[in-house]
């Protein structure tokens, strides 16, 4: 199914106008290992240390560390991300320190993908279709939430001062690619 995705010719930055742009770049990125976890503030505490990077514990931020990033999405919901290979490592580490806690760890690397938008106005393009203040002082460098871009839901997380990381439904990629792509065309 990844593969799908990254064949798509809607996805093909050799298309006209799909191409490099000085104001933002598109792109996809690539399949990786991506969880829900969902637990009480103990479980979270285990799932962390078990995990790599601590689960952030405030609001709407993200957590980076060893090539894996933590993603608060609410007051007992995570989203994990790592390099793909690490899928079964993350599941076994965590479900065997966990035990008969209470919790719930969902693989969801098969139905989402990510693409990057970067560039000096990285947020302008975002804002074409997202409600949220994206700029750096209210949206700043580590924070995630769930919003929308035009008709799709994502996941944003700004990961550099003009870089975003959108995470998105596989089924919703190719509209949110093709989104971005107008939006940028605007500027």
């Amino acid at each position: 199914m990844a593969d799908a995705v990254q064949r798509a010719p809607v996805l093909d930055a050799q298309r006209p106008g799909h191409g490099p742009h000085p104001a933002a770049v598109v792109r996809l990125l690539p399949p990786c290992a991506r969880f829900v976890f969902r637990g009480g503030a103990d479980a979270a505490a285990l799932a962390g240390a078990a995990f790599g990077p601590a689960l952030p514990t405030q609001a709407c931020r993200a957590a980076e560390s060893g090539g894996r990033a933590a993603l608060w999405l609410g007051p007992d919901e995570w989203q994990l991300l790592a390099p793909e290979n690490d899928a079964d490592a993350i599941a076994a580490s965590i479900g065997a320190a966990l035990g008969a806690l209470p919790h719930v760890l969902v693989g969801i690397g098969h139905r989402n993908a990510a693409l990057e938008i970067s560039g000096p106005r990285a947020a302008d393009v975002l804002s074409a279709g997202c409600p949220l203040d994206l700029h750096a002082t209210v949206f700043p460098v580590g924070m995630c939430t769930r919003t929308v871009l035009g008709k799709a839901e994502i996941i944003l997380w700004r990961t550099g001062d003009a870089t975003f990381h959108v995470g998105v439904w596989r089924s919703f990629a190719p509209y949110v690619w093709d989104f971005l792509i107008e939006a940028r065309a605007r500027l």
